[in-house]
């Protein structure tokens, strides 16, 4: 699809949402809080979940193409996450590094394994970078909502993540198990996208921006490109989005697992 970020501009924000996230966690009054919209976690555990989540995906984008990820015995002998604050920031910095390390080695275009085989999304390490963006971004978000003060979604983040997410983690070849439908999503912002859903799968476009739309949507929801990204992820109720349509097929789309 056009028009989404590119890989240099996806490294530098992985790289500036890490700064906001490590600087929430060191303004928190403790590690042990717990995350409001990840509740079985505390604040360590949230930042123990990212700083070994970019491990991980750093061993995968170095592992290149594959047909699994790296064997869990691959990464033993790395540091484990420390309990006090700053050793564990310094650990988490030294984990984002590695990641961002092994994507620029690799560059956008090398293929690697992802767990989003059948999406619209490729497996490249291009399409890695632009999700890891989102992981990290929804997991800042977390912080700041467990110390009270949660921000908006930077701009140019949310709005490829709102077509992120629809590629990745709603496209796919799996047959919708469900009637027919056709469901939107609009961006106040100016962008809209359209996951059309059937016995052939799931597949998201993007709409024009101007000019004769397509035929009407079954159910659409409304938002800041922001919040829309947000309740894609389950951070915030589909109630502070605009919906329109059978909201149904809202419901069945969170629930579907396409690997059942």
């Amino acid at each position: 699809m056009a028009q989404t970020l590119e890989f240099p501009d996806l490294l530098r924000l992985i790289d500036e949402r890490s700064v906001a996230f490590r600087a929430t966690v060191a303004s928190a009054p403790s590690l042990e809080v717990r995350v409001p919209t990840c509740p079985e976690w505390t604040l360590f555990d949230l930042v123990q979940h990212l700083g070994e989540g970019r491990r991980k995906w750093a061993a995968i984008v170095g592992a290149g193409p594959a047909d699994a990820p790296p064997a869990r015995s691959a990464s033993e002998g790395a540091p484990v996450a420390p309990r006090e604050r700053e050793a564990l920031l310094a650990w988490l910095a030294a984990s984002t590094q590695q990641l961002l390390d092994a994507l620029r080695e690799a560059g956008p275009d090398r293929g690697c394994w992802t767990w989003w085989a059948g999406s619209q999304s490729p497996q490249t390490c291009g399409a890695v970078a632009r999700h890891q963006l989102q992981e990290v971004a929804v997991h800042t978000y977390d912080a700041q909502v467990t110390l009270g003060a949660p921000q908006p979604l930077p701009g140019e983040v949310a709005l490829d993540g709102v077509e992120e997410f629809l590629s990745t983690c709603c496209a796919t070849t799996a047959a919708w198990p469900h009637e027919p439908a056709v469901v939107d999503y609009h961006a106040t912002e100016g962008r809209s996208w359209r996951l059309r859903l059937s016995a052939d799968g799931v597949r998201t476009a993007r709409l024009p921006e101007s000019g004769t739309m397509p035929d009407a949507a079954d159910a659409s929801a409304r938002g800041t490109a922001g919040d829309l990204v947000l309740a894609l992820y389950g951070r915030i109720p589909l109630d502070f989005l605009k919906l329109d349509g059978d909201r149904r097929h809202f419901d069945l789309l969170a629930t579907w697992d396409p690997d059942e």
